[in-house]
């Protein structure tokens, strides 16, 4: 018979049970009110979003607590409310992760594949994940070609408009996908929202049936992009994309994509995988 190896305690169990051994040793340098603060953020591990009740619920706090809690958290940016009503991690927890995110293990490994990459098939190549209904980059590597655009670590793109944005959204989980068109509805006007939903339905449906997605001159009109999801072992979903782009004077797309498409799909498995 195998034996059952024990689960990992979540992040929200470890610390209500530090919590509570603070309590029973009388720790007197413990900041209880700070650490249910955190608590209360320690919720959002495995929920994008989360109503008052549950948030109740999970933290096991009386109501009250959790109504200054979550006032103060949103008053500080580190939750938002949702336009249904459901609280979600804010920009300052956003800010905290995507400066993490940048350290991360699976980053730090990808980075030299990446630099391989973009030498020997003469492309950009980037990494990045999707964070308040936009794609951050957490790793770039230029290509020799000059491109109208060069993106750094920690930059913008938007989600309808670039082939990596396109293709994190394939890849995501309904659930996933309704908090980014929650966040492009709240931040765009409504025709701008529309055509965003348009395109992603589109990409998604592209996506299905080739296993990436295409940007020809839609974000820039010097550049020819394509992108594939990265499925994070470690995590058990998709947690990146990855995109490949050139110089749209170089290349007709079907020709870059039949070159191009399957070496980044070996290398998003070879990065999701975390084995050289």
């Amino acid at each position: 018979m195998t034996k059952r190896l024990p689960q990992a305690a979540s992040l929200l169990e470890q610390m209500n049970a530090a919590l509570a051994q603070s309590k029973v040793a009388d720790d007197r340098q413990f900041v209880t009110a700070l650490a249910r603060g955190l608590t209360l953020l320690a919720a959002f591990e495995h929920h994008e979003q989360l109503s008052h009740q549950q948030l109740c619920q999970l933290t096991q706090l009386p109501k009250a607590t959790v109504t200054r809690l979550t006032y103060t958290l949103i008053s500080l940016g580190f939750l938002r409310t949702t336009i249904h009503g459901q609280y979600q991690l804010g920009s300052s927890a956003v800010r905290l992760s995507a400066q993490a995110w940048s350290r991360h293990d699976v980053v730090a490994f990808a980075e030299p594949l990446l630099r391989q990459f973009a030498t020997e098939n003469e492309v950009s190549v980037n990494l990045a994940t999707e964070i308040e209904g936009e794609m951050r980059y957490l790793a770039c590597c230029r290509s020799p070609a000059r491109l109208s655009v060069n993106l750094q670590v920690g930059s913008a793109v938007p989600i309808a408009q670039t082939a990596i944005g396109r293709a994190f959204y394939a890849v995501s989980s309904p659930t996933r996908q309704a908090v980014i068109d929650s966040n492009l509805q709240a931040n765009l006007p409504v025709d701008k929202f529309q055509q965003a939903q348009i395109a992603l339905t589109q990409a998604s449906r592209y996506y299905e049936t080739h296993g990436y997605t295409l940007s020809d001159g839609d974000f820039s009109i010097d550049i020819l992009a394509v992108a594939v999801g990265v499925f994070d072992v470690t995590t058990g979903h998709y947690a990146y994309s990855l995109n490949a782009s050139v110089p749209r004077a170089n290349w007709q797309a079907e020709e870059y994509e039949a070159m191009i498409v399957p070496k980044l799909q070996v290398l998003a498995e070879r990065v999701g995988r975390g084995v050289q």
